[in-house]
This record gives structure tokens, C-alpha cells and sequence, in this order.
């Protein structure tokens, strides 16, 4: 009881977000195992960055109420995501019809930045690969893995979301979360 006026709900599940008087000591904590994003979901209000660190992007508000599709990969350059998974994308005939295109990584700016140009050199997909350095946004959708023997750092599952009308419409996150089956455009995008 003494705790009740510290804790307030997150996202409508048994997360509770525990505060104290100063931000730096907040903790997230949960009662029961995480959720996934999944069908329904808005899009996290967590700010990634494009280009550059002062070139911040909000993506719930760049989606709004629109289509959009979200491409996450565990690291940029690596050999699945540069050689099949995000080109598939740029390649796909259907690409244009997913609304508003974005490939969000565990990365620095700098780093989505130049695999963007090393991949999409005329910007012809109009795919904009945005960084989420802290891991802030890839954390709010419950895609984070443990990969920090192999990146450095923990990253993100692979997947792929479907955005209609602002919200989660599907999602195709890889069961073993590096690998290319379920999030290929072939599959999302038909």
C-alpha cells in the first residue's frame, strides 16, 4: 500500500512502471512475462533518430493515422539483413503500396545512415532507415534479444509490422530471432 501512489499501469498489462523522486532511479520492472507488440498495438511514443543525432523522428507521428510498414533487423551490414532481407524489400513491386516504408536497427545514426546509402544508393524505395541507439523503441515493442556476445550490445528480433490506419495491423517477428522466413517482403508484402 505505501507504494500505490509510485506505481502507475503501462500498456494495459501487468507492467508497472515504479518512479521514485528522481528520474535517474526509475526502473521498469513485471509481474509477468512481457508482451510482444501485436495486432491492435499503437506505435511506441519512443523517438528514434535519422542521419544524424540531431535529427530526431517521432514514428508515431510520422505513421499517424496511415499505412506504414516497420522492417526491425538485429544489425546493420550484417550479411542477412545488406544480402536478402532489406533489399528483398527495395526490390519488391508491391513496396509502394505499404504506405510509409522505415528499417529500424540497434545502431548509431551514422551507421543507418551509411548502410542506407550503401544499399539504396538513389533513394528509389523511399525507405527511410532510422536508428534506435538506446534500444528505447526496440525495448516498447518487446523485440529486444540478448546478442551482446555477438553485437556487443543486446538488439532486436527481426520482423516485419504492418501499420493500417495507425495501428499494428500484423506482425511477423523471426521465431528464432535472427533468421530470414517470416519477415521476407515475400511473405509481408505478398
Amino acid at each position: 500500500m505505501f507504494l500505490q501512489h509510485l506505481v502507475k499501469p503501462l500498456r494495459n498489462t501487468n507492467n508497472f512502471y515504479l518512479s521514485t523522486s528522481t528520474a535517474n532511479k526509475a526502473r521498469l520492472f513485471s509481474s509477468t512475462s512481457a508482451v510482444m507488440v501485436k495486432a491492435g498495438d499503437t506505435i511506441p511514443e519512443v523517438t528514434l533518430v535519422e542521419d544524424s543525432p540531431g535529427n530526431i523522428v517521432e514514428l508515431h507521428k510520422e505513421i499517424g493515422t496511415g499505412n506504414a510498414l516497420i522492417i526491425g533487423v538485429p544489425a546493420a551490414f550484417s550479411p542477412s539483413c545488406s544480402n536478402s532481407h532489406v533489399p528483398g524489400y527495395i526490390n519488391h513491386p508491391k513496396l509502394k503500396d505499404a504506405g510509409k516504408v522505415f528499417v529500424v536497427s540497434v545502431n548509431d545514426p551514422f551507421v543507418m545512415k551509411a548502410w542506407s546509402e550503401s544499399l539504396d544508393t538513389n533513394k528509389s524505395s523511399r525507405i527511410r532507415f532510422l536508428a534506435d541507439p538506446s534500444g528505447a523503441f526496440t525495448r516498447a515493442l518487446d523485440t529486444e534479444f540478448d546478442s551482446a556476445k555477438v553485437f556487443g550490445q543486446n538488439r532486436s528480433k527481426r520482423y516485419a509490422i504492418t501499420i493500417e490506419s495507425g495501428r499494428v495491423k500484423d506482425v511477423y517477428i523471426e521465431p528464432d530471432n535472427t533468421g530470414v522466413s517470416v519477415s521476407t517482403a515475400e511473405k509481408v508484402l505478398g
